[in-house]
């Protein structure tokens, strides 16, 4: 298939992983998925929907009008872990039931005196490698509200993180690129990367 886009190690095709995965090379794989939840991307919901709100939230960075592209559906992790020698997936608690044992990765998304006050405070990972818990505590997002262009964007600091845990790995995929933070650390750690997209835009 060819690239949608290739520059300085950086390769991103456009469509649907499931058809592009198993012709692209990698060392380890590191993703946010969909996770099966018809996530309702709409933050116009909280706070009233003042343009205030929507604007601290991210209305206007990510279109809340669209839905996540194939979050409607139960999602099936098993086609990654043949990818690479190691997988780091997000989402995990959705679908555990659907990985075998590894360890897990935890991102704290506030302070603790800010717990169980709106929405999740933390998000999982799955890690293909050994049984621990780590956890980070990364607010980056928090500042970032009204830049983001997806709903579910992860902070590049946090997915820097996650690469420190393939140490090895000199091509990283993310075949559920959305927004592409994996593909800026790995760039910024010198890496070569390969994402998939199925949204165009």
């Amino acid at each position: 298939m060819k690239p949608y886009y290739e520059h300085a190690g950086i390769t991103i095709y456009h469509g649907d992983c499931r058809d592009v995965m198993s012709s692209v090379t990698c060392d380890a794989l590191v993703t946010d998925p969909p996770y099966g939840i018809n996530l309702n991307t709409d933050t116009s919901r909280f706070s009233g929907g003042s343009p205030e709100s929507q604007a601290r939230r991210g209305k206007h960075g990510h279109h809340p009008e669209r839905p996540i592209v194939g979050d409607r559906e139960p999602f099936d992790p098993s086609p990654m872990l043949a990818c690479g020698q190691d997988q780091i997936i997000w989402g995990w608690n959705h679908f555990a039931d659907r990985l075998p044992r590894g360890a897990c990765l935890v991102w704290l998304k506030r302070y603790d005196a800010a717990f169980q006050s709106f929405l999740s405070d933390a998000e999982v990972a799955w890690f293909s490698r050994g049984h621990g818990v780590y956890c980070r505590r990364d607010l980056t997002n928090s500042a970032i509200c009204a830049e983001r262009v997806h709903p579910t964007q992860k902070p590049v600091t946090l997915m820097s993180w996650c690469l420190s845990f393939v140490p090895k790995a000199r091509h990283i995929l993310d075949p559920y690129m959305g927004s592409g933070t994996t593909l800026v650390a790995a760039k910024h750690a010198g890496l070569r990367a390969p994402g998939i997209e199925i949204e165009e835009r």
